[in-house]
C-alpha cells in the first residue's frame, strides 16, 4: 500500500474577475465546494475565498491529478452556483488556476493565510495577489 500526502494551494477566480462571491452567498458556496469534493474523495483541507476568487489546501491521494480535481470542483460547483441562482447573472469560473506544492512545516501558514482572506485584501486586490503569485513562483503565462 502507498502512502501518500501531498499538500497543494490551489487558487481560482471567476471568469472575467466579476465580484460574484458575496457576504450572502460565500459560506453556501464554499460549503457546497467542500461537500461536492468530499463526494469525489478529493480531500479538502482547508477553503476561503474572497469577491472574485477562491483558495483552498488540497491533500491529494495517489491516484488523483491536479487537473482532474479542479476540473471536478470548479465545473460541478459553478453548475450548481447556476442552478441555485445565487448570483446575479450567469456564473462561470475562469479556465486558468494556480497550484503549487505546500511542504508539511508550511502547512499552518497556508491555512493561515487562506483563512484570512478578507484582511489580506483590504490592501492588495486579486489582481495584484495573481501577479505576486505567478512572479513569485516562476511561472511563465506564456505557457499556459
Amino acid at each position: 500500500m502507498a502512502y501518500i500526502k501531498i499538500y497543494l494551494h490551489c487558487v481560482w477566480g471567476t471568469k472575467n474577475r466579476i465580484p460574484f462571491i458575496t457576504t450572502r452567498n460565500k459560506q453556501t458556496i464554499l460549503n457546497h465546494i467542500k461537500e461536492n469534493a468530499r463526494d469525489k474523495s478529493i480531500h479538502i483541507d482547508f477553503i476561503n475565498g474572497h469577491k472574485e476568487h477562491i483558495h483552498c489546501l488540497i491533500s491529494l491521494k495517489a491516484d488523483q491529478m491536479v487537473s482532474k480535481c479542479l476540473q471536478l470542483i470548479k465545473g460541478e460547483s459553478s453548475y450548481w452556483i447556476n442552478k441555485q441562482r445565487l448570483t446575479s447573472g450567469k456564473f462561470e469560473w475562469a479556465d486558468e488556476y494556480f497550484a503549487v506544492a505546500v511542504s508539511d512545516s508550511q502547512v499552518n501558514r497556508v491555512r493561515e493565510y487562506i483563512k484570512n482572506q478578507e484582511i489580506h485584501h483590504r490592501n492588495k486586490s486579486w489582481e495584484e495577489e495573481y501577479q505576486e503569485f505567478i512572479s513569485n513562483y516562476g511561472f511563465d503565462t506564456a505557457q499556459g
